[in-house]
């Protein structure tokens, strides 16, 4: 077994024993960089040391990287110290958490502090992110842990208490009474969670709320909202939901303007009560918000342009609770293999990636409706904010699904096809969600960016009202191979046989060296064919595919079946070289590779075009013919292992099947 395989797919495997044993849940999250709070608080109190933390040091790389960087006037004189070093006494969390603990620093994190505010309103929420029994007293070490939601799976942050400090302050978050940390050492383990602290600048309250809670955001404009949203935030604050709200900009001279009424454009405000009262005889509404500031208050009523995000599906339906049916994919778009961009690109926007939902049971008896949520989460964003990325402008669109499982829909069904619903918008946020209602049936979701070759990976959400089926569209991998035609040399034409004699020497075979030199001959005829030329190790390749006899060269009959092989491979090569490029763009393989005989899933597939795609994505002749060559021998191979595995019985055809095919896959294509 080679360490491709054994990394990756034993890696895979273990993984999805862990998960199946309810690792990645809250009671038992996954360690974050496998650091280990109970055992590294245990070492520090056995050495009496308190713990520094490596992988979040205290230097000018974990506070940021441009306008908190090394040479940014904002972090001048900053150091880190612990709050026993500038605090008399210290407090974790005084007389429980409350929305005071939370005031804003020197960074632009108000969307989170306000979602951390709203975490205060609902101990049970709150105790899922900051476990219970830390403080700077009793087993104090200097080591703190804080679990969030991420992509699908709860992680355990570990953090030293190490702060960054100015002026006998704090820098960024703080407590209004300066000797409570919770919220400050809350904010540093986020911090670290996605690379450092200005990674946190920017950003919408619902990032905040879902990796606080696991849940599921929606958003309403109030100059589109629905006529009961008063008793939709009402049902949602009772309910223990997380609600934020925030008045948009319309440019940047906006930002963090003051409107008349004093509310803060662009600044985001946690909802912490609703109530309804009689003023001067009238049923008044009200709506209470707090400001992570602290020192803007409201004056007046609300602005029309006001967004209200509440966290659970559930706590928006106007009848009792229901608990929602949940389904979670994780996928990814990656460069000329699955990142085909959006309908408006219908010569790859069916490599992008698939999932079949099956809605059978309609939401009430007599109607044929059911109601779904769908929510498309790109990951990882903030984190790669160092190399200059950010968010990419993702969406989805849905489909009526006639077909069968097991099967890549390709671009002949998207173009016979119109799209039955679609996200709202196609935005640069961290997650697009939408609710649908849809007669009952199989749809299928196709989540991608704005533009193609976009690259990302992302977490894919279904919550349906009820129990509905739902799995990934793939091909599954399997070949039809052409059977090697070997003609007795009485069958073969004189004419070739000739040629045979004059290519192969005296010795009647042709070498490694010998092919090389033959198939270049050949090419440099082909002025319609962009090549640079075969390879020794992909001559060798062919050799190793068609040598029966074992002598390490073509005898007369072998070279006869490659000759062939090559001639139909020319035939598919110029078939689905559609723009007579004289190369094949990536979606042109994908199709040429199904004409050949081979269906490959979306992962084996990227693996292809990692390993046989030129820079600007293209694949000329001789790479094409050396990555059919080796699926060829890869599936051949595979065959025989599945058939000397039957003969001893020891694994299931399907086992066999998946086991065998991804390896040789993996480690035939990986670069």
């Amino acid at each position: 077994m080679e360490p491709i395989y054994a990394t990756g797919m034993a890696a895979k495997l273990r993984s999805q024993w862990d998960r199946d044993e309810g690792l990645g849940q809250n009671h038992k999250a996954v360690k974050f960089l496998g650091q280990d709070y109970e055992r590294l608080r245990a070492q520090c109190l056995q050495s009496r040391t308190l713990f520094e933390d490596s992988y979040f040091p205290t230097c000018a790389s974990s506070l940021g990287f441009n306008e908190l960087g090394a040479r940014s006037s904002k972090t001048q004189g900053v150091r880190w110290m612990r709050p026993p070093e500038f605090c008399s006494r210290p407090q974790f969390i005084m007389d429980g958490a409350t929305r005071t603990d939370i005031c804003q620093g020197a960074l632009g994190d108000c969307w989170l502090l306000a979602a951390i505010a709203s975490l205060t309103l609902n101990d049970n929420l709150l105790h899922r992110v900051v476990p219970h029994g830390q403080s700077f007293s009793e087993g104090y070490a200097g080591v703190f842990h804080f679990q969030f939601w991420q992509f699908g799976e709860w992680v355990d942050v570990v953090i030293d208490d190490r702060l960054p400090v100015k002026d006998g302050k704090l820098l960024f978050v703080h407590s209004a009474e300066g000797s409570e940390f919770w919220s400050a050492l809350v904010e540093k383990a986020y911090a670290k969670l996605n690379g450092c602290y200005e990674a946190l600048s920017g950003g919408s309250t619902s990032e905040g709320f879902e990796d606080f809670t696991g849940g599921v955001t929606e958003m309403y404009e109030l100059n589109k909202a629905p006529s009961d949203l008063y008793y939709i935030i009402k049902r949602a604050v009772e309910r223990g939901s997380l609600l934020g709200c925030s008045i948009d900009i319309t440019n940047t001279r906006d930002m963090e303007a003051v409107t008349f009424k004093k509310l803060v454009k662009g600044h985001a405000y946690s909802v912490t009560g609703v109530e309804e009262v009689i003023f001067r005889g009238t049923p008044t509404k009200l709506v209470r918000i707090r400001n992570p500031w602290g020192e803007v208050e409201w004056t007046g009523a609300w602005s029309d342009k006001l967004e209200i995000c509440n966290l659970t599906a559930d706590a928006l339906q106007a009848s009792q609770v229901k608990k929602w049916s949940t389904s979670l994919y994780q996928g990814e778009w990656r460069r000329g293999s699955t990142a085909g961009g959006c309908r408006n690109y219908p010569a790859t926007f069916w490599l992008n990636p698939q999932f079949k939902v099956n809605l059978t049971n309609p939401d009430t008896v007599g109607q044929n409706d059911c109601t779904f949520l769908v929510a498309l989460m790109q990951k990882d964003r903030r984190k790669q904010r160092k190399e200059g990325k950010d968010m990419e402008t993702i969406g989805f669109a849905i489909y009526e699904f006639v077909g069968q499982s097991g099967v890549h829909l390709k671009r002949d069904y998207f173009l016979t096809h119109g799209s039955t619903a679609r996200s709202e918008v196609f935005i640069n946020l961290r997650e697009v969600s939408t609710r649908f209602s849809l007669p009952a049936g199989e749809y299928i979701i196709v989540p991608s960016t704005f533009e193609p070759q976009k690259e990302a990976d992302f977490v894919l959400r279904v919550f349906s009202e009820k129990p509905a089926q739902s799995e990934e569209l793939d091909d599954e991998i399997k070949a039809d191979l052409p059977k090697g035609n070997y003609l007795d040399e009485s069958q073969i034409d004189a004419g070739f046989k000739s040629l045979f004699r004059q290519l192969a020497g005296a010795d009647m075979e042709i070498s490694v060296t010998e092919l090389q030199t033959i198939l270049n001959r050949i090419m440099s005829k082909h002025k319609d064919l962009k090549t640079d030329g075969f390879s020794q190790e992909a001559c060798r390749s062919m050799i190793s595919l068609m040598d029966t006899d074992g002598t390490g060269k073509l005898g007369l009959t072998e070279f006869h079946v490659l000759w062939e092989k090559i001639k139909n491979y020319l035939e598919v090569f110029r078939k689905f070289d559609v723009d007579k490029s004289g190369t094949m763009s990536s979606y042109e393989m994908r199709m040429a590779l199904e004409s050949a005989g081979f269906k490959l899933n979306n992962h084996i597939f990227q693996l292809i075009i990692l390993r046989y795609t030129e820079q600007d994505l293209t694949v000329d002749f001789d790479n094409f013919v050396t990555c059919l060559v080796r699926l060829e021998t890869m599936f051949s191979e595979s065959l025989l292992q599945i058939r000397n595995k039957r003969r001893h019985k020891t694994l299931e055809l399907e086992e066999i099947t998946s086991y065998s095919v991804i390896l040789f896959l993996q480690r035939r294509f990986t670069p």
